[in-house]
């Protein structure tokens, strides 16, 4: 049994390495179907938690080093995360596409609060703060989950109902907008979509792309390395003052706020087209998952059916929303599906959806997945305060 803080953080970055560095290596047609249809970042979560549930480091010895590490790395995560999220770009999706993110995300909340309505007296006390998390992540990405775990002190064994849920409903449910989409000309004469649209914008978005060329250099990320440490570490400073100042929201809550705010802004500026932003903030993203995996023990799970069947009847709230919504708004079936993609796949999926539809519209669902993480967090705990009423 590991008990050195630092031995035990050091193979959680090598194994973390390793795994995502599988897809690379392994280049035969049904490797590369298995990590499509399980990422590394599920390998990592479900990896991590099976080691912790064999002891292989002892929780109590390096819980100094866990907590010293995580929220600094997290808070730095999302704040270089939130740098790709250019508002100007944003904007180019046109009204009909950011309409239709916006009911997709508040779709995807609704379902979480009825579903938790109905639900909460069988998912266990205060379900509703890991669901919080995981609606963010829904709503954004990972990373979204990521701070509001941390704004809510969920505990990382409670988040293993919460991940076993995203795990098996998103791997059901993406599949399905891949058939769906093959629907494409049937959806859209019922709902008497005009699609032109779509192909300007993201022939917009693709020449917008295409214009950063710079190189990447190691220049790059040793500045934005060291400006997301900095701001991690003023970040904590301000949620302290600004939960003594107004104490509507703890500290955590307040630092992850501002990180948010702060991330969003900068975004606009000559830091949001630096090379090397999308490569850090990955790096962290999957050491703060590794970080955070391998404290859940997989021991206590026992009605991890009854979460699935929560996330199951999330996603049909969400379709049967979304399809009333088209037919009123008349939006075609891509609009449709990359904004429920982008909410709840992120920008690993989203790209996936869209360049089924037509590889000139990648662009467009990547965009569209990047404003999900400006609007994750707050839409998380905003859903999560509603779900807390029923208990």
């Amino acid at each position: 049994m590991i008990k050195d803080g630092f031995v035990y953080f050091s193979i959680l970055v090598l194994f973390m390495g390793i795994i995502v560095m599988l897809p690379k290596l392994c280049k035969g047609k049904g490797a590369q179907k298995f990590f499509g249809i399980i990422p590394p970042v599920v390998i990592i979560y479900v990896g991590f938690m099976l080691l912790c549930s064999v002891k292989l480091w002892d929780l109590e010895s390096t819980s100094g080093l866990y907590s010293s590490m995580k929220n600094p790395i997290l808070y730095a995560m999302v704040f270089l995360m939130l740098l790709r999220c250019d508002m100007k770009k944003i904007v180019r999706l046109g009204p009909r596409m950011l309409v239709a993110f916006f009911c997709a995300s508040i779709s995807i909340g609704i379902g979480f609060v009825v579903s938790y309505a109905v639900m909460h007296n069988f998912l266990g006390l205060e379900a509703w703060r890991p669901l919080g998390a995981l609606c963010g992540s829904w709503m954004g990405g990972t990373g979204n989950m990521l701070a509001i775990q941390a704004a809510l002190h969920v505990d990382e064994g409670n988040m293993v109902y919460a991940l076993i849920m995203d795990t098996i409903c998103c791997n059901i449910y993406i599949p399905f907008l891949l058939w769906a989409l093959t629907r494409n000309e049937a959806f859209n004469r019922w709902t008497k979509s005009d699609t032109h649209l779509i192909d300007e914008v993201g022939e917009s978005l693709r020449k917008a792309t295409e214009a950063n060329k710079k190189p990447l250099v190691w220049q790059n990320l040793a500045f934005l390395l060291g400006l997301g440490f900095a701001v991690s570490a003023l970040a904590q400073y301000v949620g302290v003052y600004l939960n003594s100042m107004i104490p509507f929201f703890d500290k955590a809550t307040w630092t992850v706020l501002f990180v948010t705010v702060l991330g969003t802004a900068l975004a606009v500026t000559p830091l949001g087209s630096m090379k090397g932003i999308e490569e850090l903030s990955n790096l962290l993203l999957y050491t703060v998952i590794a970080l955070i995996a391998s404290r859940a023990d997989l021991g206590g799970v026992t009605n991890g059916h009854l979460w699935i069947l929560t996330g199951f009847m999330t996603m049909a709230i969400h379709v049967v929303v979304m399809v009333v919504m088209a037919k009123l708004l008349r939006l075609d079936i891509f609009t449709c599906a990359v904004a429920s993609v982008a909410n709840i796949g992120g920008t690993a999926t989203t790209p996936v959806i869209a360049g089924s539809y037509n590889d000139a519209l990648v662009p467009v669902g990547i965009v569209m997945a990047l404003l999900g993480y400006v609007i994750g967090t707050g839409g998380g705990l905003v859903v999560a305060n509603a779900m807390s009423i029923f208990g």
